[in-house]
């Protein structure tokens, strides 16, 4: 007598349980969560309004650069009382004076300094905001088959909670009728109450998994669709981990906003060293108003020589040589090599790690394409091991125990072999993250893999599993 196969056992589980698998209608798919992420993730919001604001340092810098014009009035009104021989005058006077001012830095190396400064800024801001971006895509990758992986985990759960019932009901019918002890029935009862417990927690990690996709998009998604066993299981093209590190240290966002991010505090050591060197502005300025409000000679007495309206205007250049700070310069200097020292020893950094993830996750891909070969496989040998293990136990040559193991042996390689699908397509995807390769084409491909019909209690094992078991059991 042969046990059940893994699809009967699946569908004995549907039709005893009150747990509904998601409905087919109203499925979103990876591209739409992913576009729901861009629209209303609010961490891309941020990042967004962030680099508007760090972009504005670039016209602030520049401003340094261009004329200032300024304009104004003053109304002033003062009394004066002189003594004289002839005795005590005194007049009043009321002084409206208008000005104008315009100001050009002509040699100023400071600020052009400053400008490439924020320039570099600029551009490191764009790039960290790109691979903002692009994270975004892993990140609702990551999200999305969370709640695959959890929702296979859950039907692989339920299976096994099925089974276990089903084997401590046998346990009990053969211990009604004399044909096992009690010791049976409790390990039994056991091993069903622990699949149980861990269908529960099954179940929770559903309910996480999809509150991390709400968290994500600001949207109640109720259901996803799943991946087909059809996706290829293929190794990273090229296969050479090194052609993957030079891809990576040349295109890695990450990487590319840091270089800016030394070339600023390099251009900033030399704004700041520019602080001793001269500077030259033309300056032109007018002025209208009353002529003793202007400043005027007055008379010996101290009496206003004429009165009416007078205009001065004045045009020159204006140097200004830097002689002592106070040490202000100086340390200023030694602040921006410490900056730059800092930026660089960043860079090195990072560039190990880029270095260390794309070998990493090259060797993971390829470990995840002979994982999900080799579990599908264990799948197949640990199915064939429970039904070989059953029929010993029941003609006596094998004890409850050995029965139970077996089946606990089969779903770990039922979940371990998924583990392993969602791995390979997470991986790959961090790789391409790691080259500064990953785009939204990345998801468009794998969406070609996505089905809309998926139903996990179902769908959770390859479809032509039957068959190869039968296979291997026809070779044995």
């Amino acid at each position: 007598m042969r046990l059940l196969s893994l699809t009967f056992v699946i569908a004995t589980v549907l039709g005893s349980t009150a747990y509904a698998a998601p409905s087919t209608s109203n499925k979103v798919n990876l591209l739409e969560v992913y576009q729901l992420a861009v629209d209303n993730n609010a961490d891309l919001a941020a990042a967004h309004a962030d680099y508007k604001a760090q972009s504005e340092r670039v016209p602030q810098a520049r401003a340094g650069l261009l004329p200032q014009l300024g304009a104004g009035a003053s109304n002033s009104s003062s009394r004066s009382k002189v003594d004289t021989n002839m005795g005590s005058q005194s007049a009043s006077r009321s002084a409206l004076v208008y000005q104008a001012s315009l100001s050009q830095p002509l040699f100023r190396l400071d600020r052009w300094y400053q400008l490439q400064a924020a320039q570099a800024s600029n551009e490191q801001s764009a790039l960290e905001l790109s691979a903002i971006e692009q994270n975004l895509i892993l990140q609702s990758s990551e999200v999305y088959f969370s709640v695959l992986r959890a929702q296979d985990n859950l039907a692989a759960s339920r299976a096994e909670e099925s089974a276990f019932k089903r084997q401590f009901d046998m346990a009990s019918e053969r211990f009604d009728v004399g044909l096992s002890d009690k010791t049976d029935v409790l390990q039994a009862q056991a091993a069903y109450d622990a699949a149980r417990a861990n269908r529960m927690v099954a179940e929770r990690m559903v309910s996480d998994a999809f509150q991390a996709v709400i968290t994500l998009t600001n949207m109640d998604l109720a259901a996803l669709e799943g991946v087909k066993h059809s996706l290829p299981v293929l190794p990273p093209s090229p296969n050479d981990a090194t052609a993957w590190v030079n891809t990576a240290t040349e295109q890695n966002l990450k990487l590319q906003a840091i270089n800016y991010a030394v070339q600023a505090a390099q251009d900033s050591v030399k704004q700041r060293k520019s602080g001793h060197a001269p500077t030259v502005d033309a300056i032109a300025q007018y002025q209208k108003g009353d002529n003793d409000g202007l400043g005027f000679v007055n008379s010996g007495q101290g009496m206003p020589r004429f009165n009416g309206k007078a205009e001065q205007s004045s045009i020159g250049l204006q140097l200004n040589i830097p002689l002592y700070t106070g040490g202000m310069t100086s340390s200023q200097v030694r602040e921006g090599v410490y900056r730059l020292d800092q930026a660089e020893q960043m860079r090195e950094s990072l560039r190990r790690s880029t270095v260390q993830d794309a070998r990493n996750f090259h060797r993971a891909v390829n470990t995840d394409v002979e994982q999900v070969q080799a579990l599908k496989q264990a799948i197949i040998s640990s199915q064939s091991a429970v039904e070989a293990t059953q029929i010993g136990y029941e003609v006596g040559t094998r004890n409850i125990v050995d029965v139970l193991d077996a089946q606990r042996v089969l779903y770990v390689a039922v979940r371990n072999y998924n583990n392993a699908r969602y791995d390979y397509i997470l991986n790959n995807l961090r790789l391409q993250q790691t080259a500064g390769t990953l785009s939204p084409d990345n998801l468009q491909a794998l969406s070609q893999y996505l089905n809309p019909d998926y139903n996990p209690d179902n769908d959770f094992l390859p479809p032509d599993l039957d068959k190869e078991i039968e296979a291997n059991l026809r070779r044995r």
